[in-house]
């Protein structure tokens, strides 16, 4: 056991260096000093003072700003019973052994209506996040552009390419991401409220207990106000993590015995994210990237994407 605890030590001095965690800058680094002291190693690290030019900073704070901006906007809302979508849920609430890959009721609707629901979790049955991606904030939310650069500029010039897609995520404090890897680089911009990662480096992908989750998808009614899981036809499978780091105190004795190698093992590096704020994720090689969780706090995150 102590040899591989030391095995476990190693990896995350490689990943992150001997800080103890993720290193923060307190200013933009140059092309040459991101490329070298992060890109290249695969490390991870929080930008301070990055973002704070954009107007976006201060506009964005203020629902009447955004209303007013988006007044014609139609945008994609999710919406899920308890703020976890894209995570390995029960099928069937009598047997929380059966899981499936749940993602979330997907709907349009204006701007103003959708805040509204984000905003105010508490007088409704569900949890709304906006999380579109596929490009959203160059489509949906277009008329936002002028608050923001289109690019990190040290960034871009270090990565050699402009942001192949650009998404805008809008939150409340019970938005959460499950456990995920992705497979391109990641630059989270907090424009407001603050958003907390659980980070894992990619050799700890053995605690992550990935299986194979049938695919399933939310759908709310809005006569009954009660949600159902539907499985997908034809059936297909989602690799996805089974462990869930919060448990709820009647699970928690379960998913400790069951994930033991999560539970007992290193604990995860925790970063929280604040406005004018920019995390930095790299993927390693063979599409195995950082195990990232994400917990939103009344956020609202600009997320650039460099394949």
């Amino acid at each position: 056991m102590r040899e591989i605890e030391a095995l476990w030590e190693e990896a995350r001095e490689l990943s992150l260096g001997n800080s103890g965690g993720v290193e923060r800058l307190d200013s933009p680094p140059t092309p040459l000093q991101f490329l070298r002291d992060f890109v290249s190693p695969n490390k991870p690290c929080v930008i301070s003072n990055a973002t704070r030019h954009w107007p976006a900073l201060s506009s964005w704070s203020h629902d009447s700003y955004l209303t007013r901006a988006l007044s014609s906007a139609h945008v994609s809302l999710h919406l899920t019973p308890n703020g976890r979508a894209d995570a390995a849920v029960p099928i069937n609430s009598d047997d929380p052994s059966t899981l499936c890959f749940a993602s979330a009721h997907a709907l349009r609707m204006p701007f103003p209506e959708a805040l509204n629901l984000i905003v105010n979790p508490h007088s409704t049955n569900f949890v709304a996040y906006a999380q579109q991606q596929n490009d959203c904030f160059r489509s949906e939310y277009s008329a936002l552009a002028q608050d923001c650069d289109a690019h990190i500029p040290w960034a871009t010039d270090a990565l050699g390419c402009l942001p192949e897609a650009v998404n805008l995520w809008v939150g409340n404090h019970l938005s959460e991401t499950s456990f995920h890897k992705d497979h391109y680089e990641n630059l989270y911009a907090v424009v407001s409220g603050e958003k907390h990662f659980l980070l894992l480096p990619p050799t700890d992908v053995h605690r992550m207990y990935i299986r194979n989750y049938p695919a399933a998808r939310y759908s709310y009614s809005q006569d009954t106000g009660k949600f159902t899981l539907e499985s997908e036809k034809p059936m297909r499978c989602v690799p996805w993590c089974s462990v869930d780091p919060y448990p709820s105190p009647e699970a928690k004795h379960s998913a400790m015995s069951r994930f033991p190698l999560y539970f007992n093992g290193p604990k995860p590096f925790e970063c929280t994210v604040k406005a004018g704020e920019i995390l930095y994720l790299k993927p390693n090689g063979h599409s195995l990237g950082v195990f990232l969780l994400g917990i939103s706090r009344g956020t609202i995150v600009l997320w650039l994407v460099c394949v």
